[in-house]
């Protein structure tokens, strides 16, 4: 098997961002929502910075459009740089696929059929006809905000996406599955691959719900019918007629480009790096003095000196906002009935708006203790810390105050940086069992389940001999 192709951070791409950025300049306010959104992701470094994946996606774009009734038209073909599984189409002719559900294609012709259908929602106006223009865009951005991992709406984007982009309906998603089924089999790509697109988004959805207990995004082929896969069935074998005497020849090696594709959002683990703590679930980077031992729960970030005599500690964790609007000092003072503040100041980290504060120590072995809250994108972080018998107290004031004011938003650069997880393409060998090949990724939880997804071979299947395998490094 060749090496791969995979060409990050090339010359090619810097000449196409600088473009964008020119094409960014001169949007009216009437740009389309896919334009919005695309400049939206430009800006927050979240476009996948691959040439190869950029172009293998619009490669087979395009040969999908050229036997569409948009044949000719200008179509953008994007790859989000985000681990979630999900396609989506705008009114304004751009499709987006995010580097997740490349990772669990299983094929060129499977790639195409999730294409297919997505222009076909462009091709029925589906978006225009469900959602009006200013919904979609206000969608989109919700989709963009999502996509950069502003903690804000985080957790609401899953809701956003599945009530406003499922708004397609039944009959907008059949018909664009008609569509998608008539230009996959004109392109020359496999029929069966529109069955096998939708057993992995199943699949997967499944996986989602049942292993992992996380709702799923995707909006499009999977559908909720239960008849869904046999009126499929149907439209494949009605669309006989169409059938080219032979399939065509793929546009890539699919293997060969899947091999070095980023996999997976390693830092929503918590990954410390070069002194910063990188927190995913909270979307947010944070920089505790040198040589402490820092420990993270989904909520929470702890932070301890360990070394020689001091005892000294620091915590960040976040707080559910309060239902009326409050200053920082404020939400100290009502809120958390705070009456021990002493030497306190508002402050600014970085945009952020503030409040530090040292607290009167009345009781215990403590000999200094400080507090601090930040307000980021709706978000509250409270900072507390403590120093103890031993130590010196203008020194961990300092050491405090540069803590806090280290704190800042997660970028998508940041996430890049820290997740190395890629995918491997792999032969199996007689005896191999995903049980067996999961011990040798880095995973740390649901290991079997996840190659076992990827690959296709979702609940319970097994790799065999001579299969290629695609594993995580």
């Amino acid at each position: 098997m060749k090496p791969s192709r995979i060409l990050c951070n090339g010359q090619k791409l810097a000449t196409l961002i600088f473009a964008a950025h020119l094409s960014a300049m001169a949007l009216t306010a009437q740009a389309g929502p896919g334009a919005e959104t695309y400049n939206e992701f430009l800006e927050k470094e979240v476009i996948y910075p691959d040439d190869a994946w950029q172009d293998y996606v619009t490669e087979v774009g395009e040969r999908l459009l050229a036997v569409s009734p948009h044949a000719g038209q200008t179509y953008t073909f994007v790859v989000v740089d985000q681990p979630h599984v999900n396609a989506w189409a705008t009114p304004d002719a751009y499709i987006f696929v995010t580097r997740g559900i490349l990772a669990h294609f299983n094929s060129e012709d499977e790639m195409a059929a999730v294409l297919g259908h997505e222009i076909g929602h462009v091709v029925g106006r589906h978006s225009k006809k469900s959602i009006a223009k200013a919904r979609m865009g206000e969608i989109l951005g919700w989709l963009g905000m999502f996509a950069t991992g502003t903690s804000a709406v985080h957790g609401l984007a899953n809701t956003v996406t599945a009530a406003s982009l499922a708004g397609h309906g039944r009959a907008n998603e059949l018909e664009a599955d008609e569509f998608g089924t008539e230009y996959v089999i004109k392109a020359g790509y496999n029929p069966r691959a529109l069955l096998d697109s939708i057993q992995m988004l199943r699949d997967h959805d499944d996986f989602q719900k049942t292993v992992k207990n996380s709702p799923t995004i995707y909006h499009g082929i999977l559908g909720s019918h239960p008849a869904h896969n046999k009126r499929l069935n149907e439209l494949v074998i009605q669309s006989q007629h169409i059938f080219p005497e032979e399939i065509a020849d793929t546009e890539r090696d699919f293997y060969e480009m899947i091999g070095g594709l980023n996999f997976g959002d390693e830092v929503a683990t918590g990954v410390v790096q070069d002194g910063k703590y990188f927190h995913g679930t909270l979307r947010l980077v944070v920089e505790f003095p040198e040589g402490w031992d820092v420990r993270a729960t989904p909520v929470e970030i702890l932070s301890e000196n360990l070394q020689g005599t001091t005892d000294a500690k620091i915590s960040v964790k976040r707080q559910i906002p309060p239902d009326e609007d409050l200053s920082p000092l404020e939400y100290l003072t009502e809120t958390l009935r705070r009456d021990d503040l002493q030497e306190g100041e508002e402050i600014y980290v970085g945009n952020y708006p503030g409040y530090i504060a040292s607290v009167e120590v009345a009781s215990g072995a403590a000999q200094k203790r400080m507090i601090a809250v930040v307000y980021k994108d709706g978000g509250i972080y409270l900072f507390n810390g403590e120093l103890g018998a031993t130590g010196d107290s203008e020194e961990y004031e300092r050491q405090f105050r540069e803590t806090v004011f280290s704190f800042r938003a997660m970028t998508a650069s940041d996430q890049r940086l820290i997740n190395n997880q890629k995918l491997k393409v792999v032969v199996a060998k007689p005896g191999d069992t995903y049980a067996k090949l999961a011990q040798h990724i880095p995973l740390r939880a649901h290991g079997e389940e996840t190659l076992r997804v990827i690959n296709g071979h979702h609940p319970r299947g097994e790799p065999r001999a001579g299969d290629f395998i695609k594993v995580i490094e």
